[in-house]
């Protein structure tokens, strides 16, 4: 059991915890919250003992092992999976008690250190290791690379593979999804389900939270506080507290009015001298309560584009990359007016290389990219300092911005762009420190500041949550739902993908396809081709649409395409002419029957084929026809959207359905 007792910590003169008391019981799965700077990586680091409170005590039991992941990669030639290896605190000194009794040539010590191998898992753990290796993204070619080979987001997750690696008691991770894509975070959720120990995490995903935690602590104004459930139980319970807090303060604040009018009133009268008095005393004795104090919301909005051309742009044939390396092949895309697409894929797949090359980051290696008249592009990198400079200042980066914009605007604008940069928290004397001081939250907010200045129609977001905490992700989620343009967002925050985007596309295997589900069909599909990779079978189909009807017709087995019904006709008897006319009678009843599910399902996709045929119709006459407002174009433009994705999902169905028939059909013939 973990119990911290009164515990006041100070960094530098900024008190983080004061008073704060916890209990943690064995096997809890916690998530740790609060508002960045609030003092979660500093509770971390108590736990771990790299900080020591100023007063207070920390109990953890001694035996237990700590396993963290370390914020500082060390420069090593060792192969991956080496180094994961090294993760394993138990195994590691089992091989070296080992390595010094087979020197001093000890036979019992030798005995005894093959017992702690044993003990370890030593005859297993390079498979161990090289599975979260492939279940954190790696591929099987990099399982024994060299450490420095990698770039900075897959050495993070060889850290984060060394400490699962690590048998610990105690498992403190701090924002283990920044790296991942969401192949790689369905399999650590599933991989944390089943982790035995204690588990306390800093994240700012929700649906995160909601997967791996069942308690839930609240770091805020100095104090922490418990609560039982994961998330989004936190968030029920605590606007609760607050009102009821809330209901109390009022309550005490009429009773207080009372007291101090009757004292008021009656303190010069002789008679009611003694009651005054008494309720002076009674004032004096009652324990104030807090008003019920939330931090105040971060709210911005994004502002209403200039124009919206329609479409947006088109890929015709398009190959991006990098030199002569090709990463995305003969992508043909349209973008219309209004759409919110989310872009799946895993990493290294191609997504921010995509991004890049709509952004004209990257020049197209191949294809064209046709613009919309009047396109202007809000892009935010995944990486903030690829858009800022580390030694401009947030006012600096403004104005040269403004001037950009708006070359022959006055000069005198400098009070405007202050008030403008306080409205993302960048307030006083904050506005002229430099961009490398600035912590990885604060430079997403500039950048955020920099695009809605442009006044975009189209937003190219590629991971802008890594930074961002709860409030400020919420904040973003509703600007981008009360945005008028197009967004294309990368993103592995479930909880903004499901909020924003009401379609996909999936960047895989060099090409960009339209993914026919939603974040739970993707979901499933990533675990069904994970199970398929362990068992070295074929990856699954992507889903279709779950709103199709092919989802709702079972496809029934094509008859005599088995090689047992093929085998059963082969060595058939001779028939009589006769019972041959009857046998093909009675297999062409079998086919009727086999095949009529797939023909009633094509004579349903027709007819629902004719209805999408009529309303693109009306929808293209009321955008030739000129659309009252940019909200009108908009939404007839995600209609067009989504009848060209669905007519496209049902098209490939038709196709397919037509497929089992012929076949069927030449299995009977």
């Amino acid at each position: 059991m973990i119990t911290l007792r009164q515990i006041t910590l100070r960094r530098g003169t900024k008190v983080v915890l004061q008073g704060a008391n916890l209990t943690l019981q064995p096997g809890e799965k916690v998530g740790l919250i609060g508002r960045n700077g609030a003092g979660k990586s500093s509770l971390f680091a108590l736990l771990t003992g790299r900080l020591h409170a100023d007063t207070g005590d920390v109990e953890i039991p001694p035996r237990w092992r700590v396993g963290e992941v370390a914020q500082h990669m060390p420069e090593t030639e060792d192969g991956a999976t080496d180094f994961v290896l090294q993760g394993d605190a138990p195994l590691v000194a089992a091989q070296a008690e080992l390595s010094a009794a087979e020197a001093s040539g000890d036979g019992h010590a030798m005995a005894h250190a093959h017992l702690a191998l044993d003990e370890a898992g030593a005859f297993d753990a390079r498979a161990r290791a090289q599975a979260l290796l492939l279940g954190l993204g790696f591929k099987g070619d990099q399982l024994d690379a060299p450490v420095n080979s990698f770039s900075g987001g897959w050495r993070m997750r060889l850290q984060l593979a060394r400490a699962l690696m690590c048998p610990a008691d105690l498992l403190l991770l701090d924002e283990p999804t920044n790296h991942l894509d969401l192949d790689a975070l369905v399999w650590l959720e599933s991989w944390l389900a089943r982790y035995a120990g204690t588990l306390v995490v800093i994240s700012h995903d929700r649906e995160f939270l909601d997967a791996v935690t069942q308690v839930t602590l609240h770091v805020d104004a100095g104090g922490v506080a418990r609560y039982g459930g994961n998330y989004s139980v936190f968030e029920a319970m605590r606007a609760e507290r607050i009102a009821q807090q809330a209901a109390a303060y009022a309550r005490q604040q009429e009773r207080i009015a009372h007291l101090q009018r009757f004292i008021e009133r009656f303190r010069a009268k002789a008679s009611k001298a003694r009651q005054a008095q008494s309720r002076v005393k009674a004032l004096d004795r009652m324990e104030r309560l807090a008003p019920a104090l939330m931090a105040s919301d971060f709210v911005f909005e994004f502002r209403e584009p200039a124009n919206l051309p329609n479409p947006m742009l088109v890929l015709d044939d398009v190959s991006c990359g990098y030199g002569d390396t090709v990463i995305v092949r003969h992508a043909h895309r349209t973008v219309l007016a209004g759409q919110r697409i989310g872009i799946l894929g895993a990493n290294g797949q191609g997504k921010s290389t995509l991004v890049k090359t709509i952004a004209r980051v990257l020049p197209p290696l191949a294809g064209r990219i046709t613009e919309g008249k009047g396109l202007a592009i809000g892009y935010f990198a995944q990486q903030e300092m690829d858009l800022l400079l580390e030694d401009d200042t947030p006012l600096e980066r403004m104005v040269r911005l403004a001037r950009e914009l708006a070359p022959n605007a006055r000069e005198s604008r400098e009070q405007d762009l202050r008030s403008f940069l306080g409205q993302f928290r960048f307030e006083g004397d904050m506005v002229k420190q430099r961009v490398g001081t600035l912590s990885g939250g604060e430079r997403a907010r500039l950048v955020l500041a920099t695009i809605v200045w442009q006044r975009p129609n189209l937003l190219l977001l590629d991971e802008p949550t890594n930074h961002l905490d709860l409030d400020t992700r919420e904040a973003l989620s509703v600007a981008l739902n009360e945005f008028e343009g197009t967004v294309l967002l990368v993103s592995h925050d479930r909880a903004l993908l499901r909020e924003v985007c009401d379609e996909f596309w999936l960047v895989t295997r060099g090409g960009v396809e339209p993914f026919d589900g939603d974040l739970d069909d993707y979901q499933r599909w990533l675990l069904e081709v994970g199970r398929a990779a362990q068992r070295g079978a074929v990856p699954p189909p992507r889903p279709l649409s779950t709103s199709a009807a092919a989802k709702s017709t079972p496809t029934p087995a094509a008859p005599s395409s088995g090689p047992a019904s093929r085998s059963s006709s082969a060595f058939a008897p001779t028939a009589s002419p006769r019972d041959d006319r009857k046998a093909k009678a009675a297999a062409r009843q079998r086919l009727s029957d086999a095949t009529r599910p797939w023909r009633n399902e094509v004579a349903q996709i027709d007819r629902r084929l004719e209805r999408l045929a009529s309303e693109r119709g009306e929808a293209e006459e009321a955008l030739a026809g000129g659309a009252s407002s940019p909200a009108d174009i908009a939404e007839h433009g995600r209609r067009l959207n989504h009848i060209a994705a669905e007519t496209a999902m049902l098209e490939e169905r038709w196709l397919e359905l037509h497929s089992f028939i012929d076949a069927a059909q030449n299995d009977a013939a």
